[in-house]
């Protein structure tokens, strides 16, 4: 569309000649611009958030006692039962050692029958302490 067309006017020679045609506010102004920050309340507040999260926590910590208080008790009845049956444990050990010991003095008396003043069973330290052997087998190369 041409200028004239548009202002009713035959032509212009200049911008100047064009009348003056400027937007305004409408009538009774414009609507307020928000410029503030408004951030709904949306959601539960910070305290009901605090006081439900120490709620849940405190429970959590709780079952965390009762599991303690069980666990601590399985553990007592299984020392209890171990102190129980380790007097028959140790009796079966030392007779098993005392066959063991007969045996291997038997061994010993055999191998050094034919040696001058060797006393079957005697120790070879002169530490004056008896030590059972650390091992289960007291001569691993003696065949029962």
């Amino acid at each position: 569309m041409t200028e004239a067309f548009i202002r009713n006017k035959p032509g212009m020679a200049s911008v100047k000649d064009m009348p003056l045609l400027q937007d305004g506010p409408p009538p009774g102004g414009f609507a307020p611009v928000r410029y503030a920050r408004r951030i709904p309340s949306k959601g539960p507040s910070a305290v009901a958030i605090f006081l439900t999260t120490f709620g849940i926590f405190s429970w959590g910590m709780y079952q965390v006692g009762k599991g303690n208080k069980i666990r601590r008790a399985i553990k007592e009845e299984k020392y209890a039962a171990r102190r129980a049956i380790l007097p028959m444990l140790q009796a079966e050990e030392d007779e098993r050692f005392v066959k063991e010991w007969r045996k291997y003095l038997e061994e010993e008396a055999r191998i050094m029958k034919d040696v001058p003043g060797w006393k079957v069973g005697e120790s070879v330290y002169n530490s004056g302490r008896w030590m059972p052997p650390a091992t289960g087998e007291l001569r691993p190369e003696v065949k029962i």
